[in-house]
């Protein structure tokens, strides 16, 4: 009997192959909800141009099924000072492809976050913290979006750090739902896995591809369905339990929800949530 997963694994090959003769961005935006004016806010904040395309796979959720307002802030331009205002015009493309907001930083993004730099470099840090302060404090957001604390990379790191400090800032009247996300590392204690449609898959990946600059030296974007499908296999163990039977789902992503209030993060419910493409969102996010 010849090995039947030959064909499989060719058909991947096959696929990732005929990507690569997709166009990279000038693509039509993405159909988008109509919002009501003081729809709830959503605030990702971005480590760097591409990661609202990466982790948003519920954000973009948030704005098509539960008609949030999702603005994505930009709070680096990325450490190549030649490629800043490139990358920005990229995200301005990948951002309103999928029908986010976007808000910037300072001309050129923050520098110097990491923890290296908030250690080296305090001043420098403290204004950034105040920028990202007022930010919080303009657009009072129900849900923000960070990097979880352990995510590898410096600057997904620092924004983590960043992010919480400038909501302890804001002092104990400032409450929202807090997303943490995975990129560069996974988390050990995800308890959310958010279920996306192949619609949902296809325009991240597509949103993905505005990022020229960054996918033609390394084109990431082909692997993001699978980087979704093999978070499955991890939620359903993690934040499913373990031994249980694993969800029909084809792509998913891993989070961590919990709430702040009271100049903290604490726990928002017990044990992990499942959320298929059939689920609603309001009941957990309105």
């Amino acid at each position: 009997m010849k090995n039947p997963y030959k064909s499989f694994v060719a058909a991947y090959l096959r696929a990732v192959e005929k990507g690569k003769a997709c166009p990279l961005g000038g693509i039509p935006p993405a159909k988008r909800p109509k919002l009501r004016a003081k729809a709830p806010k959503v605030l990702i904040f971005a480590p760097h141009p591409d990661d609202e395309c990466i982790i948003g796979a519920l954000a973009l959720r948030l704005l098509r099924e539960a008609k949030m307002n999702v603005i994505n802030v930009a709070v680096t331009q990325g450490s190549n000072k030649e490629r800043q205002a490139g990358r920005l015009a990229e995200l301005r493309n990948a951002c309103d492809f999928l029908g986010f907001g976007l808000l910037t930083t300072r001309e050129n993004g923050l520098e110097k976050i990491s923890p290296k730099g908030r250690e080296q470099d305090p001043a420098n840090w403290a204004a950034a913290v105040d920028v990202i302060a007022g930010i919080l404090a303009a657009q009072q957001p129900r849900v923000v979006f960070m990097p979880h604390a352990q995510d590898l990379n410096g600057t997904h790191i620092g924004t983590n750090l960043l992010v919480t400090e400038a909501m302890a800032k804001l002092g104990p009247a400032f409450s929202c739902l807090v997303v943490e996300t995975e990129f560069w590392a996974a988390m050990t204690t995800p308890n959310l896995m958010v279920e996306s449609s192949a619609r949902d898959v296809a325009d991240m990946v597509a949103a993905t591809s505005f990022h020229v600059g960054e996918v033609q030296r390394n084109p990431y974007h082909l692997g993001q369905p699978a980087w979704m499908q093999d978070n499955v296999r991890r939620g359903a163990e993690i934040v499913g339990g373990q031994g249980g039977q694993a969800p029909n789902y084809a792509f998913a992503t891993l989070y961590r929800l919990q709430r702040w209030s009271g100049g903290k993060l604490e726990k928002f419910f017990d044990g992990g949530k499942l959320i298929s493409c059939q689920d609603e969102l309001k009941p957990l996010f309105t």
